[in-house]
């Protein structure tokens, strides 16, 4: 028997300027299984996606995933400061639960984790009358930026944890360290890895990493970040979502391009990952 297939999405910042609608028909010619949708703004120049309940744009949106089959698994994006977003995230829910999600990404840059710990909670309590669970992200230049604190966070709060294979490797969590092995003993607080790669060595400073994670990843498996590693540390039902902004090649390529080069880049990296786990596992029956 095969082993079974695993999910593949697009997630929204592969091709940010790209509209809900238009990214379910893209990820579904590109053969995605699912997308991710930005159903909040990040910075001011970000142009805003409209999805909330009654809205022509998630009309739109839901009529092209029925046609397409194409889900949406994952909203984003909330970064919590220490100030009050209780209505940013009860909008954002509102609209993750007309689209079918999951899941909510969020961030902390908020300083104090005792006041982290109590909003996370509040946020958790607050999904699960639209079912949709707040799923708190590393970042590597944020304030919560390890596997252990993001790990202590949603075992206080109950929400959980998405890892990018990026934020990973800028903090460290390569195989071998400690994170690493967190990483491994809390797989159950993870609903989805994101991949995308770019060099081994990190940006020297925080403007080179804000500017490498919002705009200029790398191709999966073009990179120094070992992915196949990465994605058997994960079982078979978690899903994967493609997270690679690269403004410079969507210029290029066109949005269907990328999406296609994302895709065949992914499916060679899970490949890969099959091979190096039947080999893992022959070589383990020899012994």
């Amino acid at each position: 028997m095969s082993a079974p297939r695993r999910q593949l999405g697009l997630a929204q910042l592969s091709l940010l300027n790209t509209a809900p609608p238009q990214l379910v028909t893209v990820a579904a010619e590109a053969g995605f299984d699912f997308i991710g949708a930005r159903v909040r703004s990040v910075t001011p120049n970000e142009r805003p996606y409209d999805l909330q309940p009654g809205s022509p744009m998630l009309r739109e949106t839901l009529a092209r995933m029925a046609d397409t089959g194409v889900t949406v698994r994952d909203i984003e994006f909330l970064l919590l400061d220490g100030t009050d977003k209780r209505g940013a995230w009860l909008a954002m829910m509102a609209a993750g639960q007309a689209l079918g999600a999951a899941s909510l990404t969020v961030a902390a840059s908020d300083p104090d984790p005792a006041r982290l710990a109590d909003t996370l909670a509040r946020m958790t309590e607050d999904g699960r009358s639209y079912g949709v669970v707040p799923t708190l992200e590393p970042i590597s230049y944020q304030a919560v930026n390890s596997i252990p604190a993001a790990v202590a966070l949603a075992r206080t709060s109950g929400c959980n944890i998405v890892v990018d294979a990026l934020h990973l490797n800028r903090f460290g969590a390569v195989p071998g360290s400690a994170q690493w092995r967190d990483l491994e003993a809390n797989l159950d607080l993870v609903p989805m890895l994101q991949l995308c790669d770019g060099p081994a060595t990190r940006p020297a400073d925080r403007a080179a990493l804000v500017a490498e994670s919002r705009s200029e990843r790398g191709v999966p498996g073009e990179g120094g970040f070992g992915l196949a590693d990465l994605v058997n540390v994960f079982p078979a039902d978690v899903p994967v979502s493609v997270e690679v902004p690269s403004d410079s090649t969507v210029a290029r390529l066109g949005e269907l391009g990328w999406a296609r080069k994302l895709k065949a880049a992914a499916d060679a990296v899970l490949q890969e990952a099959m091979l190096q786990e039947a080999d893992n596992l022959s070589k383990a029956g020899t012994r």
